[in-house]
Order: structure tokens, then C-alpha cells, then sequence
């Protein structure tokens, strides 16, 4: 699956693409962390979470990092950024917008022997692991969750490719997590990209374009802008 996703990032782009840290001061209420899904385009301010705040006419403090995994363990670059979990900073969020794993999978696996990296990073039932476990978190703080998935490639290759099995199992898993709570809302992008379509690829074809963190932005706000009242983290209807 993260074959057809299209957003794992390079290495040797390391941190690049850091969003900006909150400060106490900031009243935001919207909170972006992430990989390259977020974070490409953050240069230029034509980022996902900046279309986001287009959008809503609000302010989106964004922490996404190019190359960042679910699971980190280097101390001083995972605090820096490369951990997503170490992303989040405590405060007064309504909603955080979530990606990753992908990275886990393609640089920490190859996409080829991955069952365990998988579990570690989700159960098959979406209950257990460090993205429920991460996301437990957020939602104990009363925020809703925003979870989304991955750009599949057009079908014309991508460096990721032999990806797929894996990235679409992740995201079933996710989906799955999605069902259990209803302030957790797992956006799909496996519908965003025309089969021969290369307009939503940057030019690796892994990395989106801004046509589509401009897709993908409208999509995220119009979850927000048509959510029901707030649900608490231990809601069950």
C-alpha cells in the first residue's frame, strides 16, 4: 500500500520541512503532526495545514517533519522532531492532524518483512500498538483526531511502488481504530488520484504536488467544518 502511497520521505532530506513550534501564547486550536505528507510545501506556505487555515480563516500550528516515524527511539532527533508521538506539545487543541507510518514501513523494513514493525505499530484489530497508543493520548486531552492516510501513486512507478500490500494493510488497520471512536476520523486519500493522473505527484512521485496538499487541505477542513459538537475521549455512541 505505501507503494501506492505516495508520500514517504528521503532520508537525506532529514529535517527539512519542520513546522513551526507552538508557544504558550498561541490561542490556535488546531495542531498538524506528521511526515512528508504534511510537511512538504511547508517552505513555501502551501502546505497542507496552511490550506487548512485558508480555509477556516484560523490559525493551524503545524510540527510535521520530513522523514519522521511512528516509532523513533534516537533521543535527540526524535525530540527534534523525527518521532511524530514527540511532535505533539500539550495544549488547548480542539482537533490534531495526524499522518505517519509510512516511513516506519519503507525505512524501517524495506516494505518486505514487516509483520512485526506492523504490530508494533498497529494491531490488526486497531487496538493496540503505538499509533493507538499515540492517538489514546490526544484524545484523553478532549481533542478529535484527524488521521489521514496516504496518496496512491497513478500507476506509472514510483520508488515506493513494491510499498503497496503493506501500506493498504496499515490503513485497513487504521480505519479499523477510526470505528472505535467517534472523535477519530481517518481520512482516505485512495480515491484522490486518477489512474495515469501524475498531477497529484511531485516529481520523485513519492511527495505530493500542490495540487494535491491543496486537495488534501480542503478535504481536512471540511472534516472540521462539518463535525457535530466535540466527542469526549471515552464517548461510546
Amino acid at each position: 500500500m505505501l507503494s501506492r502511497l505516495g508520500l514517504f520521505l528521503a532520508p537525506f532530506l532529514f529535517l527539512s520541512g519542520c513546522g513551526e513550534v507552538p508557544s504558550e501564547t498561541r490561542e490556535a486550536r488546531i495542531l498538524a503532526v506528521g511526515d512528508s505528507l504534511m510537511a512538504t510545501h511547508s517552505m513555501t506556505g502551501r502546505a497542507i495545514s496552511n490550506v487548512v487555515e485558508q480555509q477556516l480563516n484560523e490559525e493551524v500550528v503545524d510540527r510535521s517533519v520530513i522523514g519522521a516515524r511512528m516509532i523513533y527511539n534516537l533521543p535527540v532527533s526524535g525530540a527534534a522532531g523525527m518521532s511524530i508521538p514527540k511532535q505533539f506539545r500539550t495544549g488547548d487543541w480542539d482537533w490534531v492532524i495526524v499522518n505517519g507510518g509510512g516511513n516506519d514501513l519503507w525505512l524501517g523494513c524495506g516494505c518486505f518483512v514487516c509483520k512485526g514493525k506492523m504490530n508494533k505499530l498497529i494491531s490488526e484489530d486497531g487496538r493496540r500498538g503505538t499509533i493507538p497508543g499515540f492517538l489514546y493520548k490526544l484524545r484523553q486531552t478532549g481533542a478529535q483526531v484527524i488521521y489521514v492516510g496516504y496518496l496512491r501513486s497513478p500507476g506509472l512507478g514510483s520508488p515506493i511502488e513494491h510499498c503497496r500490500d503493506e501500506g493498504e494493510e496499515l490503513e485497513r488497520r487504521i480505519d479499523k481504530l477510526a470505528d472505535l471512536d467517534p472523535g477519530v476520523h481517518f481520512l482516505s486519500l485512495a480515491d484522490l488520484v486518477p489512474h495515469g493522473d501524475r498531477s497529484f505527484h511531485g516529481i520523485d512521485m513519492i511527495h505530493p504536488s500542490l495540487k494535491a496538499s491543496d486537495e488534501i487541505g480542503n478535504r481536512v477542513a471540511a472534516i472540521i467544518s462539518n463535525a457535530p459538537a466535540p466527542a469526549g475521549p471515552n464517548s461510546t455512541e
